[in-house]
């Protein structure tokens, strides 16, 4: 097995440098840090995880609250886009990620998720589509484990979110300059997600002004393609019904989609419509979709950066909500009228 005075040796540099060099020191230049990596690698070392533990008194295993229907994560097309960006991130300084569920065999089945933690010797969590006011989630967000929270704010916690309040307003005045007035809005389930983005809906239509009739505003749940059909169903129904549709994300909008043909209308050419989100696959459809496009990327490296930071220097790192702007995608479901 290589050592760290094996690798010494090879770089003709002291065993404290080696070490510095491959735990990340900042007393160091990155050039010899580089090379004595590079030479680490080519000798095939392997850092004992026990000693490392032993050591920085840390387990650098990071769980991972992201619960869906499979109770991971990673069939959300949004989600699971921020957490490969965040397991890409944490990955590259050294940790490894653990997902927190309550599925698991045996007593962990039982856990709560702080007890869970507790089990698995987290250095830190970070939390992401769940039910953010369930008891067990307060519990965790209330705990002295360092947590960072994705598009959800709690008090003296991290919380990295997109800006929903000015992607809302550039989807609307984007919609707005294609030349509809009667612009529809099915939201999502009550959440601060959806509050910021209603809020910014109405007052960017204000500010247009745009009237905006109470039946042009709907509910359906995030990613639940059957509802959004039928409370599309329902706008097209309306007398006057709207020339534009707005969608709580993109995967509802397959949804709406589905509803608007069955009545043999076009998209664009009969009624527009818009997602929020960016998935891929709406990127790739026959009309490819109108959408605001939320910056993963950006939202699982902050995420994991922020989430290392508050593990590593705690007494330091600013407790703050991060917020990472959209673009639109513009696509071809909106048309000029």
């Amino acid at each position: 097995m290589v050592s760290m005075k094996d690798i010494s040796v090879a770089c003709g540099v002291s065993v404290a440098t080696v070490s510095k060099a491959l735990n990340d020191h900042g007393d160091i230049s990155r050039e010899t840090k580089e090379r004595i990596r590079r030479i680490a690698k080519e000798m095939g070392y392997l850092p004992n995880a026990m000693a490392r533990a032993l050591k920085t008194h840390r387990t650098y295993n990071i769980g991972v609250l992201f619960v869906d229907d499979a109770q991971s994560g990673l069939t959300h097309d949004y989600f699971s886009q921020v957490l490969d960006s965040f397991k890409r991130t944490v990955e590259a300084r050294g940790y490894d990620i653990t997902f927190l569920n309550k599925s698991g065999a045996g007593g962990l089945s039982r856990m709560s998720y702080l007890e869970h933690c507790h089990y698995r010797g987290f250095d830190g969590v970070v939390i992401a589509c769940v039910d953010f006011y369930d008891a067990q989630v307060l519990e965790l967000v209330r705990s002295d484990i360092p947590v960072v929270t994705v598009d959800h704010l709690f008090d003296n916690r991290i919380n990295i979110t997109s800006d929903n309040v000015s992607g809302m307003e550039q989807l609307l005045r984007y919609i707005y300059e294609k030349g509809h007035r009667r612009i529809a809005y099915i939201h999502g389930a009550d959440s601060s997600v959806t509050q910021a983005r209603l809020t910014s809906f109405y007052r960017t239509a204000e500010l247009l002004g745009l009237t905006v009739p109470p039946d042009y505003v709907k509910e359906s749940p995030y990613r639940d393609t059957r509802t959004a059909g039928e409370m599309t169903q329902e706008l097209l129904d309306l007398k006057r019904p709207p020339t534009c549709i707005l969608y709580p994300d993109d995967f509802s909008c397959f949804g709406g989609i589905t509803a608007i043909k069955s009545r043999g209308l076009r998209i664009p050419e009969d009624i527009s419509i818009a997602g929020y989100d960016g998935i891929r696959i709406g990127r790739h459809i026959e009309t490819p979709l109108t959408t605001l496009r939320q910056d993963t990327t950006a939202l699982g490296v902050l995420a994991g950066e922020k989430l290392i930071s508050l593990i590593e220097r705690p007494k330091t790192t600013l407790i703050e909500q991060v917020v990472v702007k959209g673009e639109i995608f513009p696509g071809k479901t909106v048309g000029a009228v």
